[in-house]
């Protein structure tokens, strides 16, 4: 798993280039009950740092960035009913989508836990 600086992780299938999206325990926490999420649009082709998806919070609203470059081939079906899935299992069960990486490479440049732990922790 590797993660952003806007809290967003993803899981990537290396013998198939998919890998999976959401957004991180800590920003769940921060952002309160998730009551709506709007989720990508399936075969949209997206770039790292695109707004991807949005949040709706008893706080907010946040947006969500794909952290690498490629096409949106799943979204999770179960928020539409069950937003608070990103608050229950943020990083499992709450995921947000799947994505086809178009440029691998991107996911070096991503933070490991490690590299994440600190920028979180004050």
């Amino acid at each position: 798993m590797k993660f952003t600086e806007s809290h967003e992780w993803i899981e990537n299938d290396t013998a198939t280039q998919i890998a999976t999206v959401g957004v991180t325990n800590f920003a769940q926490h921060e952002l309160g009950e998730i009551v709506y999420v709007e989720l990508p649009q399936i075969g949209k082709n997206v770039k790292a740092g695109e707004e991807s998806a949005v949040l709706e919070s008893t706080k907010a609203a946040a947006d969500v960035y794909s952290p690498v470059s490629g096409t949106i081939i799943e979204v999770n079906q179960r928020l539409s009913s069950s937003s608070e899935l990103i608050n229950q299992s943020p990083e499992k069960e709450g995921w947000i989508f799947k994505i086809k990486l178009s440029q691998p490479e991107e996911l070096k440049k991503l933070l490991d836990i490690n590299s994440y732990q600190k920028i979180i922790k004050p």
